[in-house]
């Protein structure tokens, strides 16, 4: 058998859509995020129902901010459900339709911690909790930082909001030895010293 005939695709998500047959919200208003329940079957077993709860969210963006000392720029923010005041990055929901990510991620930049970026790059885009939600995580890099004038007014936890700058190394390990938790960071970060320790960065 020749190599090519043993070669496998590379590896990678399936998209794949199971049968629904009803769809019902439990939460909708006028906030971007919802909650729904779908009656869904396994493909020809239509006989086999079940219910799937869904969080309908556009999803989010994420930024790495570095700066020319290799710290990162965090925050620290209040969040209800965990109780708890967690290490961030800057970030915020995709809540404009059809707005491009790298845009929503410089508005995030600017908006929470008075940031311009010269250079963009797109780390990777995951699904925040994929089995209760289509939600994505948008992760970008942002180098060459620039102050500017925070054009945005906090309010609720935001108006708590505290502003760092962390070395880059500190945080990794924060990530590594879970002093730090929050998802989005930790794979941002992690991200991150992956692609450079491949060189891909």
């Amino acid at each position: 058998m020749t190599e090519a005939a043993d070669a496998q695709p590379p590896l990678a998500d399936e998209p794949l859509s199971w049968p629904v047959v009803g769809s019902a919200y439990l939460h909708k208003d006028d906030w971007v995020v919802a909650f729904r329940s779908d009656t869904i079957h396994r493909p020809d077993h239509p006989e086999d129902t079940f219910r799937r709860l869904v969080v309908e969210d556009p999803g989010a963006v994420i930024v790495l901010a570095l700066d020319e000392q290799d710290r990162v720029v965090v925050i620290h923010q209040y969040r209800h459900p965990v109780q708890m005041r967690l290490v961030e990055l800057p970030a915020g929901k995709l809540d404009q339709v059809g707005e491009d990510p790298v845009v929503a991620a410089q508005r995030e930049l600017r908006e929470e911690v008075g940031l311009l970026a010269r250079e963009w790059t797109h780390l990777m885009t995951t699904y925040a909790s994929p089995g209760i939600t289509a939600e994505t995580h948008a992760l970008y890099l942002a180098r060459g930082l620039e102050d500017i004038e925070r054009d945005f007014d906090p309010h609720h936890e935001e108006a708590e909001m505290a502003v760092s700058r962390v070395p880059l190394a500190e945080l990794v390990e924060a990530v590594l030895d879970g002093r730090v938790a929050d998802a989005p960071l930790a794979t941002a970060v992690l991200a991150y010293e992956a692609l450079r320790s491949r060189g891909r960065l």
